[in-house]
């Protein structure tokens, strides 16, 4: 669902008698918040702040290389990966894949169980629906 905002305008018409003025000519002016030209804006985006900023981090995330080849392992092993498995699949070492796993946990594409010392991730589909279903908002 998309939202929109209202923006109130109030013009503040004043008569300026300064020299630089002698005519008496009105000076008309918009307060309008968070613009600078003083005019009401055209047009508003269908996005608050707050949903921007989810739906980027859910993108930034599938954004990187690294994260894509380990959505890839993990989707191609239907199940769950532990992450010595997936440590062991890439050439990097252990905290850059626990990183780019947080990253991705962190947007909710993967999850994780913990079981004995091991974690075992797995990716959430619905997550990758979202984005999905994103890009295709945008698309149209």
């Amino acid at each position: 669902m998309t939202s929109m905002s209202i923006v109130n305008v109030t013009d503040n018409i004043t008569t300026s008698t300064s020299p630089a003025n002698s005519l008496g000519i009105l000076n008309r002016s918009a307060t309008v918040p968070n613009t600078t030209i003083g005019v009401a804006p055209r047009y508003i985006p269908a996005l608050s702040e707050e949903e921007a900023a989810g739906r980027a981090r859910l993108l930034k995330a599938l954004a990187d290389s690294t994260r894509l080849r380990i959505l890839s392992l993990l989707s191609r092993y239907e199940g769950e990966v532990c992450v010595f498995e997936i440590v062991e699949s890439f050439t990097l070492e252990q905290p850059t894949i626990s990183h780019h796993l947080r990253v991705l946990r962190d947007a909710g594409v993967v999850d994780c169980r913990k079981k004995g010392l091991w974690a075992y991730y797995y990716v959430r589909r619905e997550a990758l629906k979202r984005a999905q279903d994103l890009i295709n908002e945008l698309a149209l």
